[in-house]
Formats: C-alpha cells, sequence, structure tokens
C-alpha cells in the first residue's frame, strides 16, 4: 500500500504517520461534476468507471450505475481485488477483474498521474474519468452516485430519483451520521492502532449500529417509501460486515444478522438484481484479508462464513 507523493509514489501502510493511533480518511482530490454546459456535460460512451468490487465506496457507484440504466452509456474497469506494495493493480488473473480496458496501464497510480503527473494523495476507487479530455472527472464516490442519479436523465430517460428534494433534509442527516459512525467506523475500528482508540471507536460503532436496528423497526427504508440514496450508502457496509468486518476489523461484538431488522434490511436490499449483481465476495473477502498484511500477515483468505441472503 502506498500513495503518491507530488508523483512520485510512496510505499507506507494505511495508518502512517498518524501518532495518536486514529484512522482519518482523506478528503478527494478531484471534484468536477457532469451537467449540461459545463466543462464535462452528459455524452453516451464519452466516460469510463474505474471500481474495485471490493471497495464499498465503489461499490456505490457500481449500484447506481445499474439503477440508472447507465451500462452502456459509461463503461468500467475492475481492478484486481490485491492491493499491495503499488496500490491498485490492472492484474487480470483474478476472476472479473479487466484490466485497463483504454490504456492497458498496470496500476491505478498510473491513471492518476495520467491525470495529474505531480498528484499527491492516495490512489481510490472509484474514479470518473473522462475518454474526451482524458482526466478524471470526480473520485469522491458521494459526488459520483449524484451525478448518475441525476445527470444523465436526458440521455437514459431514466428518471428515478434516489435524492428526492422533499426528503433531502433527512437523507443527508442519516448519510452523515452513517458515514461517520457505520462506513467510516468500521476503518475507525479496524485501523486503530492504540487500544484505547480502538475501544472508543467501537463502542461508537455498536452505539449506531443498536440505533439504526431500532429505527428500522417496522420500516422497509431508511427514509420514506422507497430506496433511497441513503439505503445504497449503509447496504455496501452491512453487506460486508459479517464476512470482512467482524473478524478482520475486530468488530466482534455482534454480526449484522444477530440483528432481526437489519439483517432482513439487508436481505432485502440484496434481493434487488440491480444491487445483488455488484456484490462479488470473493473480491471482497480477497481484498481486506490478502491486502492488510499488518493486520493478517499470512494473507490466508478465509473460507467462512456461510451468509443466508435469501
Amino acid at each position: 500500500m502506498g500513495r503518491l507523493v507530488e508523483g512520485k509514489w510512496v510505499v507506507e501502510s494505511v495508518n502512517a504517520g498518524n501518532k495518536n493511533g486514529e484512522f482519518v480518511r482523506q478528503d478527494q482530490h478531484f471534484r468536477e461534476t457532469v451537467a449540461e454546459g459545463a466543462r464535462f456535460t452528459p455524452e453516451s460512451e464519452r466516460y469510463h468507471l474505474y471500481v474495485s468490487y471490493a471497495c464499498p465506496w465503489a461499490n456505490r457507484a457500481l449500484i447506481f450505475r445499474n439503477l440508472k440504466g447507465l451500462q452502456k452509456h459509461i463503461s468500467v474497469s475492475v481492478v484486481s481485488p490485491y492491493m499491495l506494495d503499488y496500490g491498485w493493480s490492472f492484474e487480470t488473473d483474478f476472476p472479473g477483474a479487466n484490466g485497463d480496458d483504454l490504456y492497458d496501464l498496470p496500476f491505478l497510480k498510473d491513471l492518476y498521474l495520467k491525470a495529474d503527473s505531480n498528484f499527491t494523495g492516495k490512489v481510490t476507487v472509484p474514479v470518473l474519468w473522462d475518454k474526451k479530455e482524458q482526466t478524471i472527472v470526480n473520485n469522491e464516490s458521494s459526488d459520483i452516485i449524484r451525478i448518475f442519479n441525476h445527470e444523465f436523465n436526458n440521455l437514459t430517460k431514466n428518471y428515478d430519483d434516489y435524492y428526492p428534494l422533499e426528503l433531502r433534509d433527512q437523507i443527508d442527516a442519516l448519510n452523515q451520521k452513517i458515514y461517520d459512525e457505520f462506513n467510516n467506523g468500521v476503518y475507525k475500528v479496524g485501523f486503530a492502532t492504540k487500544q484505547s482508540i480502538y475501544e472508543r471507536n467501537f463502542k461508537k460503532l455498536f452505539e449506531t449500529i443498536e440505533d439504526l436496528e431500532e429505527h428500522l423497526a417496522g420500516k422497509e427504508y431508511l427514509v420514506g417509501e422507497h430506496l433511497t440514496e441513503a439505503d445504497i450508502r449503509f447496504f455496501v457496509t452491512l453487506i460486508r460486515f459479517d464476512a470482512v468486518y467482524y473478524s478482520h476489523f475486530k468488530c466482534n461484538k455482534k454480526r449484522i444478522s444477530d440483528y432481526k431488522n437489519l439483517w432482513a434490511y439487508t436481505k432485502r436490499l440484496y434481493a434487488i438484481p440491480e444491487i445483488q449483481e455488484t456484490i462479488h465476495m470473493d473480491h471482497i473477502k480477497t481484498h481486506y484479508y490478502g491486502s492488510h498484511k499488518n493486520l493478517n500477515p499470512t494473507g490466508i483468505i478465509p473460507v467462512g462464513p456461510e451468509l443466508n441472503l435469501k
């Protein structure tokens, strides 16, 4: 693992340089949008999405691409699940990893350098790439899903709205809580390097899980009567929890399958075909257990657990 510093690759641990033991996620660098009249306009086959099937943030983008019918308009490259000394790789020796369709580059870091030869920061997925200008439009998943939700509607004629105006305040409030205390919360537990930091974040994580278990009592979705952005952002961490975060990140008070409402909700969302086809548990488990050598030095991928998602 590592990052780019002024265009040069530096190998380092996930939590390098953080003296207090707390995991801190970087802000993303590329934050342009796609919109009519803007630099990047909605066009079929102009944009390419770089993802990992393992990554929950990239999973959000893949789900929205499916839900909004963008498959024939926005092409996709899937990296290898292994993220080792040189970061995300375009190796194709793992089933489902299809390499760099555009430039045949060896690593995702090389794509970042193609966009900015002096880039400093983590090399992350998802990446929304513009084939016309050959640059990164956006590498922040929360932006990309909003772009997919709205900006290609006139092209696809799919006007389903997962961020409806009348629910935005509720969605935003839940997004903030879920991101801080659950999506990113599992990482703050898993990558803590001091016992006190681990225990504090562990406590907060399970307080949030239990709050959301209660919130879902008698409800199909987090907000309103239909699937929204908040559900999708929540789901991508839920689906990884029992297989990875419970053991690998030491989030082991309870599994999600031990919570009646949360497990029923997880299975309900998983049953949606456009969501289910984005879930590749082989990539998920291989990435986490095979890439984080500081947490799992042998790199052995566990066979279990069996997840009854039907």
